[in-house]
């Protein structure tokens, strides 16, 4: 039995999705439905793992990418407000409460200020969202599983210069900071029953 479990613990070590993967086996065993929370630090691969979950699973999985603020939403008051960055609000009332049947929600292109209309998203057994913010408190405790990425501050740096020169001031001095603030103030860290590290990935 030891022994076992020693392999276990190396394959976990080795390979860091591994544990997400029997957490979630193990719910969807026991659950009807099944809702998964990704969250956590810029460029450490929370998109791409919910792409694989996706894949494998043939899962719902809902970004918080576009669930952004509007231009007029964007005031001093809104932006101070930690975890305001995002429009919780309309996120669970589009998204979240309608969980576990079918429907259609509007999602935010920051590009163009436009909203699209979905496709219809149907009736799933496991529904994945992921993106910063997607812990936020203001969504109650209606996740099965919380899971929170971290990356080191240098390798997120890179990563981020490699994804978008454009915009990576904006995140190294805007965005960036905003996220860091509401993990602490919220304690993601310590309160999600996942921790994944993807700084050697």
């Amino acid at each position: 039995m030891n022994e076992a479990t020693d392999i276990l613990k190396e394959h976990i070590n080795k390979y860091p999705f591994a544990e997400a993967f029997l957490k979630i086996d193990k719910l969807l065993l026991r659950k009807d439905i099944v809702n998964v929370a990704i969250d956590g630090m810029s460029a450490s691969f929370k998109t791409s793992f919910s792409k694989v979950l996706m894949e494998i699973y043939h899962c719902n999985v809902f970004h918080m990418d576009d669930f952004f603020l509007n231009e007029e939403m964007k005031t001093q008051e809104r932006l101070g407000e930690i975890g305001g960055n995002i429009h919780y609000e309309r996120f669970k009332d589009e998204v979240l409460n309608h969980l576990g049947e079918e429907f259609k929600f509007l999602k935010y292109d920051c590009k163009t200020g436009d909203f699209i209309e979905s496709e219809l998203i149907k009736k799933n057994k496991l529904n994945v969202i992921e993106g910063v913010y997607s812990l936020h408190p203001y969504f109650g405790d209606i996740y099965d599983l919380s899971i929170f990425f971290k990356v080191d501050d240098d390798i997120q740096k890179q990563r981020l210069l490699m994804r978008n020169e454009k915009l990576y001031e904006k995140f190294i001095n805007q965005w960036i900071p905003m996220e860091n603030r509401y993990f602490k103030e919220n304690n993601l860290m310590g309160k999600s029953d996942l921790v994944i590290d993807t700084s050697n990935l």
